[in-house]
């Protein structure tokens, strides 16, 4: 294990936030101003935010791979400007469903992965309409079928590869075939004209460290190295998937009032750095081939932003916002943290209150405390970097939902959409 793996779920407070929100703080007169111009709730997108992560992960991969490519997982948020931004950025877009399908076609993205488990008729269909500009993953021996059916009536040739499933424990086995039945596979992918068999894929999930998927790498290479050569030709690429996890580690509230947890998480260099090692020494020996990566999370994860205005102070230790968290789709801040920042009375220290949604259940929570002076009705409040798998999530659950401010460096915005 590295050093940075060794580290364990630590205990923190406030004083580890303060560069943190001092960065918001800073520039809250931006925040302050899209909410007199538009109102609240907002989503707020920093487009600019999208492509400097863009431009980092690619740097850190593509340093030392001879040959790689880069797909947005949509399903992180699939807000259609962030993937417009990614493919402006010379990303293809990772697609789950036939609904994102379409939207990274409307988008006229050239380079498009369909993966994910259950693809019904109607959007293996889709893809093999679009075969010029679609490979799909198969995740099963039953998907494979029910493809070269189709295939045989339309008489068409689709790109596809196989998703390896590198967790057969659990939920995780409905993601995939085992390694066992790779070959059987291939077998069957060869007795198909249609099928122009190009690539494998695995993905790991909530990795704060690439100790799994080095592993992985090196259990594949070994399997590898027992298939027939004619297999070994036929793969152009290896797909690792994403679940990298953002540099500032996972914060949860923990059992002491305004004190915290934190898993950290290994800087995006330094995945690269293992997993280019694990690569190098178990795949490229085997297979030469391009090696392709879909993040998600890590790239949009701090461009987006939730703007708050309190509604109603029912007491000194208890305010209600104008937005509930169908906002971000699920009950995410009774278990995780993240700072709630008071633009209105700006202030480093954090004081203890209830921030609450106005929906009608007691599991509207915002936080249990905020940064600020105080807390009255008409404060604007932001709560930072809920860019990943909180829109994506957002549910039309009794209140409207906020509407999408763009946002560039300079600080001019304007309204992308409206999903009330």
């Amino acid at each position: 294990m590295t050093p940075l793996e060794n580290q364990t779920v630590q205990k923190i407070s406030a004083p580890f936030f303060q560069d943190f929100i001092r960065d918001f703080f800073d520039r809250k007169h931006i925040f302050l101003d899209a909410a007199q111009q538009f109102g609240s709730p907002l989503y707020i997108l920093e487009s600019d935010v999208l492509r400097d992560r863009a431009k980092a992960f690619r740097q850190a991969f593509e340093k030392d791979l001879p040959e790689t490519a880069f797909y947005f997982a949509m399903k992180s948020n699939n807000l259609p400007h962030v993937s417009k931004i990614m493919i402006e950025q010379g990303f293809g877009i990772d697609v789950s469903s036939g609904l994102e399908l379409a939207t990274a076609l409307k988008l006229n993205a050239e380079n498009i992965i369909f993966s994910g488990p259950g693809k019904t008729d109607p959007e293996l269909e889709k893809a093999i309409e679009h075969n010029d500009r679609v490979t799909v993953l198969i995740d099963s021996p039953g998907e494979l079928k029910r493809l070269k059916s189709i295939l045989e009536i339309k008489k068409k040739v689709l790109n596809i590869g196989v998703r390896i499933n590198c967790n057969p424990e659990g939920l995780w086995r409905k993601f995939g075939i085992s390694l066992e039945e790779l070959n059987p596979f291939y077998e069957a992918v060869k007795k198909s004209p249609y099928l122009n068999f190009s690539g494998l894929q695995f993905h790991s999930s909530w990795n704060l460290f690439p100790d799994r998927q080095v592993e992985f790498i090196g259990t594949l290479g070994n399997q590898l190295g027992q298939m027939p050569k004619d297999f070994l030709k036929s793969i152009q690429f290896l797909d690792i998937g994403g679940g990298y996890w953002p540099p500032q580690g996972e914060w949860t509230l923990s059992d002491t009032a305004l004190s915290y947890l934190k898993a950290p998480a290994a800087p995006i260099e330094f995945f690269a750095q293992h997993i280019t090692g694990a690569i190098k020494d178990n795949i490229f020996p085997l297979i030469p081939c391009k090696i392709c990566f879909e993040p998600g999370r890590w790239i949009c994860n701090d461009a987006m932003h939730i703007l708050l205005k309190i509604i109603d102070r029912k007491a000194n230790d208890l305010v209600i916002t104008d937005a509930g968290t169908n906002t971000i789709g699920w009950e995410r801040f009774e278990t995780d943290y993240f700072p709630v920042l008071n633009l209105t009375r700006s202030a480093m220290t954090q004081q203890p209150c209830h921030i609450l949604g106005s929906l009608c259940t007691p599991h509207d929570v915002w936080g249990y405390a905020y940064f600020g002076e105080d807390i009255c009705e008409n404060d604007i409040l932001l709560i930072p970097t809920q860019g990943a798998y909180t829109y994506s999530l957002r549910q039309q659950f009794i209140k409207p939902l906020p509407k999408v401010v763009i946002l560039d460096r300079s600080g001019s915005a304007c309204i992308e959409e409206s999903v009330d």
